[in-house]
């Protein structure tokens, strides 16, 4: 029997991550999920190497590497021209500067891979159609409310997304801002479109108040696409909210021929679009026995591809730290105080791409010719962090 006990709240990449650092600890873990299947909404991901050296210390390379894709660059492009604004290499040159792949990935196939393993975890046990209600701590125990059920653990993580109920019981309700930017969704069969029409690159396309950015997926089978355009009017915060294909194109008719080409052959079946909402980083994360984790505390615009990545790396700092001397508030105090500056810096980031992405006239002109000299450069300090060794030297990992 190990020393604790952790709760988690939310079942999804942040909580199955969090679930399989803490149970790679020796830790009891149980998570709690509330929709019936554990599963994502959504379609792509990219996955860089400050995440994906936490999932390969988790033993996850092989199937990973099975499923996802490995880009060889990324590239930002003028919207109508085509022509190359500035880039960037990945593929093998990200894996000898960092020692570790980057992935594109769906999100339905990385929750797979994390589901599998933590299914076969024997520290691990895994709840669906399971909400957590209610929330109450004491100085020695924290107990959730599912049903009719009440559970008590040492610790409760709130790994329950963008709504989380953990949050809104430690810190109350909130009313976030909507940013003015609505985001399309889509996915294309490689097989619709003309040979070689799509560069094994996360291509972003830079145009006047919105922004076009597709990568493939699958081993190739799948271009994800990922639409952003400024408009009021509509403010439905849903990723499982239906698209029209006529509305999408009208949005970025006059984009250059790839994008066109991209928006004719998209599934209209896996078309969804949301109203992008803003959330300011959070000022305290943990109370007593109970913490937070990725999106419940740091939710993230998608203008950094850092989001998921983040709560990986909350994972595994939460669970290096929970195993080292100390109490549990205090340490659950160290793991915000070591996360929210990066976390803060990836959301104050991903926020002012929105509006460097959707630059017109001069300052395009600015910021164009700022990207062709920072190619290269500007990546590195999201690359290089290492949430293994962020919390000090951490104890030996606990065979599972």
């Amino acid at each position: 029997m190990s020393e604790k006990t952790i709760l988690i709240a939310g079942g999804g990449i942040g909580g199955m991550s969090a679930a399989l650092t803490l149970a790679g600890r020796g830790f009891d873990v149980r998570v709690f999920e509330q929709a019936e299947v554990f599963g994502e909404v959504g379609a792509g991901l990219q996955l860089a190497p400050n995440c994906t050296r936490v999932l390969i210390d988790l033993g996850l390379e092989e199937p990973l590497r099975s499923v996802a894709f490995l880009p060889d660059g990324t590239q930002m492009r003028h919207w109508k021209r085509g022509t190359v604004i500035g880039e960037n290499d990945l593929g093998d040159a990200v894996l000898e500067k960092y020692g570790f792949p980057y992935f594109h990935i769906h999100r339905a196939d990385l929750m797979r891979v994390l589901l599998d393993a933590a299914s076969e975890h024997p520290g691990i046990e895994l709840s669906t159609h399971a909400p957590v209600e209610a929330v109450e701590q004491d100085d020695e125990r924290v107990c959730v409310t599912v049903g009719e059920e009440r559970i008590t653990g040492d610790v409760l993580v709130g790994a329950d997304g963008i709504k989380s109920v953990v949050r809104e019981a430690l810190f109350g309700s909130e009313s976030p801002a909507f940013t003015g930017n609505v985001a399309w969704r889509g996915l294309v069969p490689v097989e619709r479109l003309p040979a070689a029409l799509i560069k094994p690159k996360a291509t972003v396309w830079w145009g006047p108040h919105k922004h076009f950015v597709h990568y493939y997926l699958r081993r190739g089978e799948l271009v994800n696409c990922v639409c952003v355009v400024e408009k009021q009017g509509w403010e439905v915060e849903s990723w499982s909210e239906r698209g029209d294909l006529a509305e999408l194109k009208n949005d970025f008719a006059g984009w250059h021929d790839e994008v066109q080409s991209l928006i004719d052959n998209i599934d209209r079946d896996a078309l969804f679009k949301t109203a992008l909402y803003d959330r300011p980083p959070m000022l305290q994360w943990s109370r007593g026995r109970i913490t937070l984790l990725g999106d419940a505390c740091h939710p993230t615009l998608p203008f950094l591809a850092q989001g998921a990545a983040m709560a990986i790396e909350d994972a595994a700092v939460l669970a290096s730290l929970l195993r080292q001397a100390g109490t549990v508030e205090a340490q659950l105090k160290r793991y915000e105080d070591l996360r929210m500056e990066r976390t803060a810096a990836i959301q104050n980031g991903s926020r002012r791409n929105a509006t460097v992405f959707h630059m017109t006239g001069v300052k395009a002109w600015a910021r164009n010719r700022a990207a062709k000299r920072a190619s290269g450069r500007r990546l590195d300090w999201l690359f290089r962090y290492n949430a293994l060794d962020a919390a000090g030297a951490p104890a030996q990992r606990t065979p599972s």
